[in-house]
């Protein structure tokens, strides 16, 4: 019975998650900003702190807030998404903001199949992707496009602070969504996914406010031929 509920419960966050980020775009800021008491924004924005070797590859974008941010500090950025309504929700948001240095350059497409040659990005960023992330294909082509040395930024987690009531109930319901504490995979196995496609893996507990986000940080190994 207990797992016949977990498997029930999964394909029902499944299912809201993909009309959240699909026919329900329109709404994905005003949950996320009830869901994390407003603090969302301010967890993506987190990872800009790694993002100063562009080019940058976003993957997942979502409604466009990380790409502003590149963009605004003059940051050559691109985007893929697979959602054709983020895309579009993104584009009009970055065609609105005057104060780019740059135009948007966002693309509909999979992490498994990235339309950009081998080599040519420095960076690839994802906040609080979905299990794609960990797909081996996608693994192999985030390999494929960095450059030596280049690296893959994912912010996997986030553990809740605070001891308000709203922060508590805030902490349970990330944590039955699975976006919450460690990484969703444990260290061992992320670790030796990514380190048979020559990445180094690191894992690193930043403090944000009063919550602790979770950063996995991989480099691609420079090949001794490259040096």
């Amino acid at each position: 019975m207990k797992r016949l509920l977990a498997q029930w419960w999964g394909r029902l966050l499944r299912g809201f998650f993909y009309l959240l980020y699909h026919q329900m775009a329109f709404s994905y800021d005003l949950v996320a900003w009830l869901v994390s008491l407003g603090r969302w924004q301010g967890w993506v924005a987190q990872a800009c702190q790694y993002l100063d070797q562009p080019p940058i590859l976003e993957l997942g974008f979502g409604p466009g807030h990380l790409q502003q941010k590149l963009l605004e500090a003059g940051k050559t950025a691109f985007g893929l998404d697979e959602s054709r309504f983020m895309c579009r929700l993104a584009a009009r948001r970055l065609r609105k903001n005057s104060n780019l240095g740059s135009p948007p350059a966002l693309c509909r497409g999979l992490a498994q199949n990235l339309p950009f040659a081998s080599g040519s990005l420095k960076s690839i960023v994802a906040t609080f992707p979905s299990e794609y992330i960990f797909d081996e294909v996608t693994i192999h082509e985030c390999a494929r496009v960095l450059s030596p040395g280049g690296q893959l930024i994912i912010l996997a987690a986030v553990e809740i602070g605070g001891r308000t009531l709203a922060e508590r109930l805030l902490r349970g319901l990330f944590h039955i969504t699975h976006q919450s504490g460690d990484p969703q995979e444990t260290k061992q196995a992320v670790s030796d996914r990514f380190s048979r496609h020559e990445f180094s893996v690191n894992f690193e507990r930043r403090e944000c406010g009063d919550d602790w986000l979770w950063f996995i940080r991989l480099q691609k190994v420079v090949s001794p031929l490259c040096e």
